[in-house]
């Protein structure tokens, strides 16, 4: 996804920022951009459609100088691929942009600017914030106190870096869900949207957290916390590598990975979501057309994107109203299909190149399909290649074996599709723009609940010399006990297996005994009551219950049952918010039972064979 680097130093930075563009290609992207501050206080800048090594080419001709600028990778949401779209975005010829995320509000804004005889030259969504930056410094406003006021304004996840031409001496940074990274130099500081952009240039780094806004100078960095707090982030200090750096600062991939959440699901809404509507043509050229003609929907998958999966259908038959079933790829290719007529065939895969997987959708091509669609995190993959309709989960690069980010935006992709079926089944805009409001709230409810890791940690004694743990779930929830059961088993070796709670009685609470943890997961939804009425069926005979509850729920831990609070959440995204503190207790199991977090036994990323 998009890139951001900008610098402030004693010395030219272009040549800082290209190479730091360079280092965040793996990202993705379709254009690229920079602008500076020129010595005589002008604002120079150059973009282009293409690859950083074009933007390079242009710079070559017409080249840039300044000790002060920002870099930008776009990959294109609102707007076509065009240079006039392309990062930075400049207002009054002084103030320029650069823009990682989603303005959900732009449009309004948009409005008012206009009225006010801003002249717009992009369809971006970032322009907003050039024009209403310069509007508040007009007004007399201090840069800071510019881009505070304007991020008061704007609803959404995104990171924006900011350079005023007439106070060429600092950057203002703010972040919210989309990270930022500040690296510190020797008369010289810098910010990027990814640790390995800023290698070239320093080893010294502050991570800002969610919603700190940052004065950037030369000589030092300024951090204001979200509720106005000046503060002192930790200075993290390595040595890494190019390969060891990308999990930095955390001790494994998989807790970097399980951290990057909050940013991937915000991502994985680019240019599906605008002006909280749904927009069903992102997942390709024919999808209107096909999607109006749905009606059934078969999903295959295996491992985690089952689990994926088997959630989705519920919120495609809740929210769509589409009959929907899902099936594990390497048991479809080996039956008889029926397939009804009108029927999406679906693949979900994070590599795009499992085994099964894609060999289901080659067979499906033949078995009388109305088209396919595939939701994969691997753009140039063969799933993605061989699809009619393909949504990219934008999660990033995840290394470490257990998919933990890679799961949670595969949730929120089918979710997103759920509602483009819904749209297309006749759902009322006021529905929708309901509905999407809920989407948008997915990533800042999942960083809400990363702030349960100290709690999840502690958590983690009760169960690292257990052998077997029993996870119970009812309706969405019960697919989530099945992944929280399976990153539980895959990384630290406990036997985990997990059931739908009303099925304990046909088997299952023969196993039940005080060295077996029983975890619940239990949101305020409209099973709650019966899920209650199964947890005290497993209290009657001595079990240890773990849940995972709302406070609304009214559940409060008492002998023989720990009660973990969990964020409140719309029951909508409750499968997504849920996830997280699950995949946290799996990973500190496993560190404290010494297993290898990232590469566990006997596992592979891709199953590339059957």
């Amino acid at each position: 996804m998009c890139g951001i680097v900008g610098a402030v130093a004693k010395q030219d930075i272009v040549p800082i920022l290209v190479e730091g563009l360079r280092r965040l290609e793996y990202r993705g992207y379709d254009s690229a951009g920079v602008a500076v501050v020129g010595d005589d206080g002008s604002l120079g800048l150059s973009r282009t459609v293409g690859k950083v090594a074009e933007l390079d080419e242009k710079l070559a001709q017409h080249a840039l100088t300044g000790q002060i600028g920002i870099a930008h990778t776009r990959w294109a949401t609102h707007g076509g691929v065009t240079e006039a779209n392309a990062h930075p975005h400049v207002s009054g010829g002084r103030v320029a942009v650069i823009h990682n995320g989603i303005i959900e509000n732009f449009q309004p804004i948009k409005d008012e600017m206009q009225a006010g005889g801003y002249v717009f030259e992009s369809e971006t969504d970032t322009e907003v914030a050039a024009h209403l930056i310069h509007d508040y410094l007009k007004q007399g406003l201090d840069l800071v106190e510019a881009v505070g006021k304007a991020v008061e304004r704007f609803e959404g996840a995104y990171a924006l870096l900011v350079v005023d031409a007439e106070d060429p001496d600092r950057l203002v940074v703010t972040r919210v869900a989309s990270p930022l990274v500040v690296g510190l130099g020797d008369g010289a500081n810098y910010v990027a949207s990814g640790v390995p952009a800023l290698l070239p240039v320093t080893q010294r780094f502050i991570y800002l957290e969610q919603g700190d806004l940052a004065e950037i100078r030369r000589d030092g960095v300024r951090i204001v916390d979200v509720e106005g707090n000046v503060v002192a982030r930790e200075v993290h200090e390595t040595e890494w590598d190019s390969a060891s750096a990308e999990k930095a600062p955390y001790d494994h991939f998989m807790l970097k990975e399980i951290h990057d959440q909050p940013s991937a699901l915000a991502d994985t809404l680019y240019g599906r979501v605008k002006n909280q509507r749904v927009m069903s043509e992102s997942l390709g050229s024919r999808a209107v057309e096909m999607l109006d003609q749905v009606e059934n929907i078969h999903i295959v998958a295996c491992g985690t994107s089952y689990h994926a999966g088997c959630v989705g259908k519920y919120w495609l038959e809740a929210i769509a109203g589409v009959p929907t079933q899902v099936e594990i790829a390497s048991e479809y290719r080996y039956r008889h299909v029926v397939v009804p007529g009108k029927t999406l065939f679906v693949t979900l895969s994070q590599s795009g190149e499992t085994a099964d997987t894609l060999e289901a959708l080659r067979m499906a091509k033949d078995l009388g399909y109305l088209g396919s669609l595939t939701i994969c995190n691997s753009p140039h993959s063969s799933m993605v290649r061989e699809s009619d309709l393909v949504m990219m989960t934008q999660a990033g690069p995840e290394i470490g074996v257990a998919s933990t980010k890679a799961f949670t935006t595969q949730l929120l992709s089918i979710l997103v599709v759920a509602l483009m079926m819904a749209k297309h089944r006749g759902l009322s805009e006021e529905r929708e723009r309901e509905f999407v409001a809920n989407l948008t709230h997915a990533a800042a409810a999942s960083d809400l609940a990363l702030k349960m890791d100290d709690q999840l940690k502690e958590l983690a004694k009760d169960f690292a010399d257990k052998q077997h743990t029993l996870f119970l779930g009812r309706g969405p929830m019960w697919p989530i006990a099945m992944e929280g059961a399976l990153k539980l088993k895959e990384i630290s070796y406990i036997h985990a297996e997990a059931y739908a709670a009303g099925e304990l009685k046909h088997g299952p609470l023969a196993l039940i005994d005080d060295e077996m943890p029983v975890v619940v997961v239990a949101p305020n939804n409209e099973l709650l009551d019966k899920l209650k009425s199964n947890m005290q069926v497993v209290r009657a005979r001595g079990g240890q219950l773990y849940v995972f509850a709302d406070d609304e729920t009214g559940i409060e831990s008492e002998p023989g049952m720990t009660v973990i609070s969990m964020p409140h959440a719309d029951r909508m995204i409750a499968p997504i918010v849920y996830t997280v503190p699950l995949q946290l207790l799996a990973y500190h199991v496993a560190v404290l039972r010494k297993t290898d977090v990232d590469q566990p036994r006997n596992l592979a990323k891709s199953v590339t064979v059957e």
